[in-house]
């Protein structure tokens, strides 16, 4: 089943995207959000994540998890099909109001296992700009904030595979200049 009213909200890191994702919600679109259902679903597995890793704290998580594909794997095992259950859920329910939303799927290419939409909006940003981004707001070297950008799909990759691309390389006015530019496309 095609979700025709759906625009998968998507980046890379440091790109923006939750910035973007604020701005529809005032703006009066619905955004579902996966990392916030991914959130609520790690936590009603917690036991289970400590019985399987030793650890529910999500930062230990990652480091167990970031550089070991296996335990990646088990940890995406037990999570992103429920994520994708309440995702799709929750886009049957919107997709009766027959106006456009939001699904906010910050790896939605890396991951591709979403073929229900087909309609992308990728939130840029130049790569060097992420690694700015993602130092500042993450406190983190500049080689801690490549391998995390280097684990997803290159922006520019992105950029060629997106249906929409809002550019987010300057300030704040201009970002949602270009988001009511893009809303004015298809409303």
């Amino acid at each position: 089943m095609k979700f025709k009213n759906a625009i998968v909200l998507t980046g890379g890191i440091g790109t923006g995207k939750s910035t973007v994702s604020s701005f529809l919600k005032m703006f009066g679109y619905k955004v579902i959000d996966a990392d916030e259902l991914s959130k609520q679903i790690f936590e009603n597995k917690k036991n289970t994540i400590k019985k399987i890793f030793g650890t529910d704290d999500r930062k230990e998580l990652r480091k167990i998890v970031f550089n070991n594909k296996e335990k990646l794997k088990i940890l995406e095992d037990l999570i992103l099909p429920d994520v994708k259950k309440e995702v799709l859920e929750l886009a049957k329910k919107y997709e009766k109001d027959n106006v456009p939303y939001f699904v906010d799927l910050p790896l939605f290419f890396e991951k591709q296992n979403y073929d229900e939409f087909d309609k992308v909006l990728l939130v840029y940003a130049p790569k060097e700009l992420q690694i700015q981004r993602v130092m500042k707001r993450d406190n983190v070297s500049k080689e801690d904030a490549l391998s995390i950008i280097n684990n997803q799909i290159d922006i520019e990759k992105k950029k060629e595979l997106a249906d929409f691309i809002i550019d987010n390389s300057k300030d704040l006015k201009h970002l949602q200049r270009e988001i009511e530019n893009f809303l004015s496309k298809i409303d």
